[in-house]
């Protein structure tokens, strides 16, 4: 366990800040100057997923809104003004929702476990769970959590798509591209749910194809 305290952190914060002045001269000044991302992660608040260092992106290249198993309801004004300020103001043009296996809010709303306050929030992920409570009994109990990680985050990508933001951006024309990705801790390596959507059409589609794959990845 980490015994770090709070003065030490200030400490590395001032020892980062002058190895990257030396290393890259300018870099703060740049930083300054402008931000635009191409870029939207909507991911997990666990601390072992940082969304800069798994893409290998810099700091001003993505722009990130994060909550207990990523999720994304039209109540929840705080993700909603994140994805507007994003597509309207930065003109992203790729938004990835990003859950992670062995996602602990995941777990919690697999196995009905209290945690406190969150049950509320991860009563959100519950839906997901009983949405698709077949496939998840057809599956051995090793697989379930896997896949409801991938499901939640195939279904928080339907739910950005519907949107008033991304409709609204999508009916003037904004080429904004939609995605459900899923990070493994145990190898750093993202894996593409093939949940990708360039616009309104054929979503459904998308969807169904989404799913159908989470079943027979995880019987492989």
């Amino acid at each position: 366990m980490s015994t770090t305290s709070i003065e030490e952190l200030f400490v590395h914060n001032r020892e980062w800040a002058q190895q990257m002045e030396r290393d890259r001269p300018g870099f703060f000044t740049g930083l300054m100057a402008q931000q635009k991302p191409r870029y939207m992660w909507i991911g997990c608040s666990d601390s072992r997923v940082p969304a800069n260092q798994i893409t290998g992106l810099e700091p001003g290249e993505v722009f990130v809104h994060r909550n207990v198993a990523n999720v994304v309801v039209p109540s929840d004004l705080n993700c909603l003004s994140t994805i507007q300020y994003s597509v309207d103001q930065l003109k992203v043009e790729h938004l990835m929702v990003v859950g992670h296996y062995g996602c602990g809010g995941v777990l919690a709303a697999l196995e009905d476990a209290r945690v406190g306050l969150a049950d509320n929030w991860i009563r959100h992920v519950k839906d997901v769970r009983d949405k698709h409570g077949v496939l998840l009994e057809s599956l051995s109990p090793q697989w379930r959590h896997d896949a409801l990680c991938e499901l939640n985050a195939i279904e928080q990508v339907i739910n950005v798509a519907q949107s008033t933001v991304m409709r609204d951006a999508w009916a003037r024309g904004q080429k904004v591209t939609l995605h459900g990705w899923c990070y493994s801790l145990s190898n750093g390596l993202i894996t593409d749910l093939q949940m990708t959507v360039p616009g309104v059409g054929g979503l459904a589609e998308v969807h169904a194809q989404a799913v159908a794959l989470v079943a027979s990845r995880q019987r492989d």
